[in-house]
């Protein structure tokens, strides 16, 4: 990219002269940006160019290209500059942006993430409906009002359906999931799929669910019986990669026998690996169309390769030999025959068998991990709180003795204290700590005509610091699970717990998570009483390097057979 493509960037020139300056010899341009100096808008970068080419011409066309690349630097220099008073020039709340890392300050060295989006929350959370925020360099919004998340996530939907996360299924497949795609193809997507999370088909899945929490409470208790400590959190992932492994690609998995099973393995490598590391993730996200343009690729070719190969033999192996299980696969090889969805320009399309993989993929790599973390933490806070555990335990019994001594589809809704207690420990725990949207035209917050979101902004919705905030939970730092009583759920307004999202975009298998969740606990605590020791973290500390709220060193506690 030489000077003067750099100048006449449509960015810099008004819509009326961008047409009239077409029309003249490239030499000959800088002639008309002088002359015509009613229509030029007057920016500093090209000002700054001008000058350069300038004496570029002056020195000799040879010395162009090295001119032309200290242009490049000045311009970016500036953009850097400039971009990093975007919120203070327009008196929104914000902090000084770090030179290189801007609101995210002591990322993965001294805070997690969620520690930068608690951090901000309070600091600005009574300031207004949001605060500016920088995302690295880029401008970003920070909602800090409930009122404020309701339009972005449900009133005013069509405006932020997108999330702004990088994919590129033409060279990534795996990032052509339905929680990363945009547009069309995402809408198209969630329609299509929204059939496989019906209560109809939790149903189907139920048994399979039940089977492997059987063989789990075995595996448990044998460790427990070899040593009263017991450290949860593999324990229960391991739980958790059988029943979505079984479930999405009607596999037996093994980890529960064997923790280094490939699934296993995989599924630890596909949450903490990528290609570029965290510096190119974060590239990535941050200019994602760029990042598709020069065809860069998110997923490690191990972890593609892997999952490639396993949906590639379930497809093939059902289709010939005719077999249905009526479940996730099932419903993807559906649309992949049967039925049609749309791309993001509008044609119609059959689903392929990279997009089979990629929607298989985002459903084992994010089922596994929220739903064991979802229950390590429960079984923490419990451990804590024996009056709590064994009051959920007697429920537990009860109803499972009323249906013959076994968990039934049916039986789940009578475990309504169990499900308190796994609701408040998201919102204490919150797995995923802010929701990520990308606002899709300029959006004027009612009320507050300062406040204007523009198009292709990112916006931050920190859900976990809003789970902590006293206005919406008394004595918020303390586990309550009657925060979450039928009554009080009934006067709560629904942005105020968003551990799944809220809106046409919340988490599509949140009713398969749940269902995961209380049936591994209900096991559990029927059979296991879990207490505190000296091996259990006080406080909590969280591993730095993960996007989501995760445990440093394992969840360890005392088990009891009952």
């Amino acid at each position: 990219m030489d000077c003067l493509s750099l100048c006449f960037r449509s960015e810099f020139l008004n819509p009326e002269s961008s047409s009239a300056l077409s029309q003249f010899p490239k030499l000959n341009r800088f002639a008309y940006l002088i002359a015509a100096d009613g229509e030029i808008n007057r920016n500093p970068y090209v000002v700054v160019i001008f000058v350069v080419y300038i004496i570029a011409m002056a020195v000799g066309v040879g010395a162009l290209l090295l001119w032309t690349l200290v242009a490049l630097v000045v311009y970016l220099l500036l953009k850097w500059l400039l971009g990093r008073k975007y919120w203070q020039n327009l008196g929104i709340p914000c902090e000084e942006p770090h030179w290189l890392l801007g609101s995210m300050w002591g990322l993965r060295t001294t805070r997690t993430f969620n520690d930068v989006w608690t951090d901000y929350y309070k600091k600005y959370r009574l300031s207004g409906p949001f605060a500016g925020f920088y995302w690295f360099q880029r401008p970003a919004v920070f909602v800090l009002e409930p009122s404020l998340a309701k339009l972005i996530l449900i009133k005013e939907f069509n405006k932020f359906t997108d999330r702004g996360f990088f994919h590129n299924p033409e060279d990534d497949p795996l990032s052509g999931q339905l929680f990363l795609l945009d547009g069309h193809k995402w809408k198209s997507m969630r329609h299509k799929l929204s059939s496989t999370f019906t209560s109809g088909k939790m149903k189907y899945m139920f048994p399979t669910v039940v089977k492997v929490s059987h063989e789990f409470t075995e595996v448990f208790g044998q460790m427990a019986d070899n040593s009263p400590i017991v450290e949860v959190r593999e324990l229960l992932a391991r739980f958790t990669t059988d029943v979505i492994g079984t479930c999405a690609f009607g596999i037996d998995c093994s980890s529960l026998k064997d923790p280094e099973a490939e699934f296993r393995k995989m599924g630890r490598r596909a949450l903490t690996e990528n290609r570029h590391g965290s510096l190119g993730i974060a590239f990535l996200n941050s200019f994602p169309k760029l990042s598709r343009k020069l065809h860069l690729k998110m997923t490690a070719e191990p972890i593609e390769q892997f999952f490639m190969r396993i949906v590639k033999e379930t497809v093939k192996f059902r289709e010939q030999n005719q077999i249905r299980r009526n479940d996730f696969m099932d419903q993807l090889i559906d649309l992949k025959n049967n039925q049609i969805i749309k791309t993001e320009s509008g044609d119609n399309i059959n689903l392929t068998i990279e997009e089979i993989a990629a929607q298989a993929f985002v459903f084992f790599a994010a089922g596994f991990e929220t739903s064991s973390t979802t229950m390590g933490f429960a079984l923490y806070e419990l451990a804590q709180h024996p009056d709590i555990q064994q009051r959920v335990r007697v429920e537990c019994q009860e109803v499972i003795q009323k249906y013959g001594g076994e968990l039934t589809y049916e039986s789940m809704k009578e475990l309504v204290y169990l499900d308190q207690v796994i609701s408040e420990t998201l919102r204490l725990y919150t797995v995923l700590p802010v929701l990520n949207r990308e606002c899709l035209e300029d959006f004027v917050v009612p009320d507050n005509p300062k406040y204007v979101i523009k198009k292709g902004m990112p916006i931050l919705i920190p859900a976990g610091a809003m789970h902590r905030d006293e206005r919406f939970y008394p004595n918020p730092d303390a586990f309550n699970p009657d925060n979450f009583s039928p009554e009080r759920v009934k006067n709560r307004d629904s942005v105020e717990w968003l551990p799944f999202g809220d809106g046409p975009r919340n988490c599509i298998g949140m009713r398969f998570g749940q269902m995961q969740a209380r049936i591994g606990m209900a096991m559990l605590l029927k059979d296991f009483k879990f207490s505190v020791c000296d091996e259990t973290a006080f406080p909590m500390k969280y591993d730095l390097e993960s996007f989501l709220i995760a445990s440093k060193t394992g969840i360890s506690l005392r088990v009891e057979r009952v």
